[in-house]
């Protein structure tokens, strides 16, 4: 935010009221009042006309903080919560709002700042946003990797044209299988990082013993193991970009080192002496809830807002029935070709299928289900496809039969993959590709199990 904007502190405690004037007006920012209730705030408003207003949750009177931010939405005036209260109704009804940023109390000064110039970030991204687009060969290009021209993908891709070529924190929200690594790997293609590396961190994966290391590196001899320096995650981004996949996953003690690099823009390996600075642009990506996990106290509420800065939300495929068919006729060209199978077309019933079918696993599970269906297809048009919640049920109905050994799921399963081969045993397409093991092991099994060439 720039020095000498004009802005209104909401706060019914004074001695916070007037400690945040002093820090602002030493900074060189215009303090034009302290309001502490609602009307009171709206009559400084009128006559003042500030740029920003700090707000607190709790006022004095019967109207709240989120009474007045409404109205300042009206007016399109922009604030930022400081509060102490993290109740999940509260942080919901907050989030409505849609405020340029959120500072739990108590906080340091260095804090406010930080908090002051995301808020002015956002706020340029967003008239940004307004300006006329300018479509470059690049931009038609991102199109082509991201399949489909449904309006709620094409709404993403504006988003993604737009925030790119900055270097705002960007973080990306959306169910399982959406494609959220697809579209970080595209805001940085799309960046002027594009030449530095894009390092991807799966928060999920890394045993929480390892996290700090895994993240910001170690020197040698640092603990029992450390023969080597090792060059953390951040370090390896260097200049580029980092994607932390799955941030909710996080424990919160690796949050809290996370918010320090963030902030300061610099690590400390574990055991090293002095800090390295880096440069790096942040995407986080999650398919939590992350205001319930601040009110489950299972995320930090200001690492939260510093990673939220220009949310990208991705919609889940039943959200895109317009793009459903075009995906699935690019995953049965590409399996297809990659399995050597003569399979070209959906016949019009699965298609049907398909558009009706809710799409619990997104993207990747029609990825897999059409992969499986190639495997299996016997003729070149697909009359027919086994969705997961089929699968359930014939699980539940097997499950409540006689349970069949290892060695006869073993048969069943060689029996079916050697029938989708036409009896092939090696070679491209052959069934010891498929299952992975030599002809010898297969042709024991055959012979094990008294497969016969008269089966398939």
């Amino acid at each position: 935010m720039q020095k000498g904007n004009k802005i209104l502190i909401v706060e019914d405690e004074f001695i916070v009221a007037n400690d945040l004037r002093m820090i602002l007006k030493k900074n060189g920012y215009e303090v034009v009042g302290i309001a502490s209730s609602v009307s009171q705030a709206k009559t400084i408003i009128a006559t003042t006309k500030p740029n920003w207003v700090l707000l607190d949750i709790l006022l004095k009177g019967s109207e709240t903080g989120i009474d007045l931010a409404i109205e300042l939405n009206k007016l399109e005036l922009p604030f930022l919560f400081i509060s102490a209260n993290t109740n999940q109704g509260i942080l919901e009804a907050v989030k409505e709002t849609r405020p340029y940023g959120f500072l739990t109390k108590p906080f340091r000064e260095k804090d406010l700042f930080i908090m002051l110039d995301i808020a002015n970030e956002r706020l340029n991204s967003e008239n940004k946003a307004e300006e006329p687009k300018i479509k470059s060969i690049e931009n038609r290009s991102l199109k082509n990797q991201l399949i489909g021209t449904s309006p709620a993908l094409n709404e993403v891709l504006s988003q993604v044209e737009l925030v790119a070529p900055t270097d705002t924190s960007v973080l990306l929200l959306g169910e399982s299988g959406t494609g959220k690594e697809k579209i970080a790997q595209s805001l940085h293609q799309l960046s002027l990082r594009k030449q530095q590396p894009l390092v991807v961190v799966n928060c999920a994966a890394i045993p929480l013993s390892l996290m700090e290391s895994e993240l910001f590196g170690h020197e040698k001899g640092a603990f029992t193991g450390a023969q080597n320096r090792r060059i953390g995650k951040f370090e390896l981004a260097d200049g580029g970009t980092i994607f932390l996949d799955e941030i909710g996953e996080l424990p919160l003690e690796a949050q809290t080192k996370l918010l320090r690099v963030l902030q300061e823009q610099e690590i400390d390996r574990v055991g090293g002496e002095l800090p390295v600075k880096i440069n790096v642009r942040i995407i986080a990506a999650t398919n939590r809830n992350l205001e319930q996990e601040v009110a489950l106290g299972n995320f930090r509420l200001d690492l939260y807002y510093r990673l939220n800065i220009f949310p990208i939300a991705i919609p889940p495929l039943r959200e895109r029935t317009g793009d459903i068919e075009v995906l699935a006729n690019y995953f049965l060209a590409f399996y297809a070709t990659k399995l050597k199978k003569n399979v070209t077309a959906f016949s019009a019933h699965v298609l049907a299928n398909m558009q009706a079918y809710p799409w619990p696993g997104n993207i990747r599970e029609m990825q897999h289900l059409i992969e499986r269906t190639v495997l299996l297809a016997k003729d070149p048009i697909i009359n027919d496809m086994v969705f997961i919640e089929h699968l359930e049920s014939k699980i539940s109905d097997f499950s409540s039969q006689k349970l069949a050994s290892l060695e006869e799921i073993e048969r069943e399963h060689i029996l079916r993959v050697l029938e989708s081969c036409k009896g092939k045993i090696s070679g491209p397409g052959g069934a010891t590709e498929i299952l992975q093991i030599s002809s010898s092991s297969l042709y024991s099994k055959m012979k094990k199990f008294g497969i016969k060439s008269d089966f398939y």
